[in-house]
């Protein structure tokens, strides 16, 4: 519901603080998929824990002990080889039994 009444409001930008955290991978999807055209043409700043819910981000800050230690698109960060690869690895290597070679 705050979500909704988030984006009814129109702003040009947008922080959504852990927004799927708490949500199953089906409702997840859903809601990711309604915010993808929700914030069309806006803004918005978002702070996760999931990758899944950044992944098409435009530009992906990585912070760790409150610095920011990598900064790209995720196929960017993906192909550097550092932390954010290895967060990605750790939740999706598990979830599709892919192997992914960094």
């Amino acid at each position: 519901m705050t979500i909704a009444r988030l984006l009814l409001a129109r702003q040009r930008v947008v922080i959504l603080d852990e927004a799927t955290a708490h949500l199953d991978n089906t409702s997840e999807a859903a809601v990711q998929e309604a915010l993808t055209e929700a914030l069309e043409g806006r803004t918005a700043i978002v702070i996760a824990h999931r990758l899944s819910t950044v992944r098409a981000a435009d530009l992906i800050l990585v912070a760790e002990a409150g610095r920011i230690v990598e900064r790209g698109t995720h196929e960017e960060l993906l192909s550097a080889g550092g932390r954010y690869a290895e967060l990605y690895r750790t939740q999706f290597a598990r979830q599709s039994g892919e192997t992914m070679a960094a």
